[in-house]
């Protein structure tokens, strides 16, 4: 696929959880396992938004990036970032933090990773 397409797919998808994460915490959280049993878990889910929408901006607004040096550094980034994320999201499963849904939160970081992978290979 190209640049263009997958830095579209990838941040419109961090910006979809950005904003579920932002404005209904307390919905989402619950189908992961987690509570959100008071003010200081709703917060700390609306700051977690902040890097989730953060990744969404950079990734659509570079989306036209021409492949080249600073194209392989960007999808780099965000291959680090998904994988930090299928290593922190494993961890919550196996701990037992995440339970029911929480198992699709590494399956998803691990399905970003690959595309990210694939698509630095081709620059």
């Amino acid at each position: 696929m190209t640049n263009k397409t997958f830095l579209t797919l990838h941040g419109s998808i961090y910006f979809v959880f950005a904003l579920a994460l932002f404005f209904v915490p307390s919905m989402m959280w619950p189908m992961y396992g987690v509570e959100i049993n008071d003010q200081y878990a709703y917060f700390l889910s609306q700051h977690t938004s902040i890097f989730l929408g953060g990744i969404a901006a950079v990734s659509l607004m570079l989306k036209d990036i021409e492949a080249g040096i600073t194209a392989k550094k960007l999808l780099t980034a965000l291959l680090i970032s998904n994988m930090l994320g299928v290593i922190i999201t494993v961890y919550a499963g196996v701990t037992g933090i995440f339970v029911g849904f929480g198992w699709s939160d590494p399956a998803f970081f691990t399905f970003l990773s690959v595309l990210t992978y694939l698509q630095l290979k081709k620059q």
